[in-house]
């Protein structure tokens, strides 16, 4: 377990909401909280790159960088779309909604890494930071957007003051999610020379989590559950994470 070549490195986590309006937005911010809650539990450092918060409730979008031994080689194993069955605050008449967000994770890659990026290759724009953060992040554009133009990635930071830091942060955040696709691609060549089909890792439901009718978590990939839905939301992750990883190694 953790023996990945990547797997000591610190992780970039993003969080984005699925189909789903409010619910789903709101189900993301979830979801933010319950990592930062695990990162804590574990000792980890966490820097929020960019959060980007939606009209009503919950977040559109969510980076974060986190920092300690392994925090990769955990997190790759979150990687994927998480499904939430509950009554719905937002809804005048308190039906019942199922609400999906997708969870990635990047290694964080330093600068013995080589990831060519040239100039022609990235567009910049910048503009005012939204959200809490004082008079400063509304009088000034210190928030920076980041689109690689041959691959369609676009990152965006906005929780530093300097634009500077901003981009910096942006470009880092850049050269993991190139440095991930890049190992992807390779993973899936050597899987079509093995002659063996591919593991579908991204957009597939890896974990539901049921408030209503009944309380549960469940991990479709090993069956491990739990009835004790709020110590998972609170960031109670450990079992789920070390079950798929003992699985798979």
């Amino acid at each position: 377990m953790l023996s990945g070549k990547d797997d000591e490195r610190n992780a970039i986590l993003a969080i984005h909401p699925g189909a789903g309006g409010t619910d789903s937005q709101d189900w993301a911010q979830m979801l933010l909280r319950m990592y930062l809650g695990w990162a804590d539990r574990r000792g980890y450092e966490t820097q929020t790159l960019d959060v980007q918060p939606a009209d009503e409730a919950g977040i559109k979008s969510a980076t974060v960088l986190v920092k300690g031994a392994y925090a990769f080689g955990y997190l790759r194993a979150e990687i994927g779309v998480h499904r939430l069955v509950r009554l719905s605050p937002f809804d005048a008449a308190h039906r019942r909604h199922t609400s999906f967000a997708s969870v990635a994770a990047y290694p964080e890659v330093d600068e013995s890494v080589e990831i060519e990026i040239t100039d022609a290759d990235v567009k910049l724009d910048f503009f005012r930071a939204s959200g809490p953060g004082g008079q400063h992040v509304n009088k000034s554009s210190t928030a920076v957007r980041v689109t690689h133009l041959p691959t369609g990635i676009v990152v965006s930071c906005q929780s530093e003051r300097s634009q500077f830091r901003n981009r910096e942060n942006a470009m880092k955040v850049l050269r993991s999610r190139l440095y991930a696709l890049h190992e992807e691609e390779e993973r899936k060549k050597r899987k079509e020379a093995e002659g063996k089909k591919m593991e579908i890792a991204w957009g597939s439901q890896i974990r539901s989590y049921v408030v209503h009718p009944y309380q549960m978590v469940k991990d479709n990939r090993t069956g491990v559950e739990t009835s004790d839905v709020d110590r998972v939301l609170n960031g109670e992750l450990d079992q789920f994470i070390e079950a798929y990883l003992k699985a798979t190694e």
